[in-house]
Order: C-alpha cells, then structure tokens, then sequence
C-alpha cells in the first residue's frame, strides 16, 4: 500500500525557515513522480514543486522559485522542501502527492492535482507577519 506521511509543519514568523517531510513507503522512491502541492483556506491547490529522480528533473512553481528547495533521500524513501524567506502569503496546508513513472503522467502538465493519484494527508504551515 503506497502512504505518504508529511510533517515539520508549524507556525513561523515572516522571513524564518521551515523544512517539511514526506516519508514513502509502499513504493520504489525512484519510480515515481513526487510533488509538494499547497492549499490556502478559499484557493484551489497549487504546486509547489516536483521530482523525478529516474529523469534527474526538479521542477518549482513560481511561488517557490528561489526561497524553496526540493530534496530527497531515496535511502530513506522520504522528500524534502526547505521553506526560507516565508512570507503569510505562504499559508497553507502543504501535501505530499505521488504518480508512477508511466505513459499516463503527462510532464508538461506537471502542475496540475489531477495528475497524481497518491497524496499524504497534509501538514499545516502558518507564517505570521
């Protein structure tokens, strides 16, 4: 049974750090596509940024560019997101999502929820001003 278990979620200050986690199991960590998605009370999920290590890609949304860094540890089958410079607008609750490597992802469509059909169940980062 694939499970993906996220935590390091936590209220911060504006400008402070956190750095979140996402333990695997169930699956083969290379195998599979990993992205960290958000969502803010009111707003739809939005991508965070997103690993495949058999590709050897990381990608990052335009929220995360240059403040967030994606890394894994196929040894310990867990991903990680270290969050600097937060600011309140970085409120939400952030989730862990995973889809086989496979003709059915579409990389282009990177972004998009819908295209990853195993999610942990969240971890809630505030950041106050």
């Amino acid at each position: 049974e694939v499970q993906l278990v996220e935590s390091g979620g936590g209220l911060v200050q504006a400008g402070g750090s956190l750095r979140l986690s996402c333990a695997a199991s169930g699956f083969i960590f290379d195998d599979y596509y990993i992205g960290w998605f958000r969502q803010a009370p009111g707003k739809e999920r939005e991508v965070v940024s997103r690993i495949s290590i058999r590709d050897k890609t990381t990608y990052y949304g335009e929220s995360a560019k240059g403040r967030f860094t994606m890394t894994s540890d196929s040894a310990k089958n867990t991903l990680y997101l270290q969050m600097n410079s937060l600011k309140p607008e970085d409120t939400a609750v952030y989730y862990c999502a995973a889809e086989p490597l496979g003709p059915a992802y579409k990389d282009y469509l990177w972004m998009d929820p819908a295209q990853y059909r195993y999610w942990g169940q969240g971890t809630q980062v505030t950041v106050s001003s």
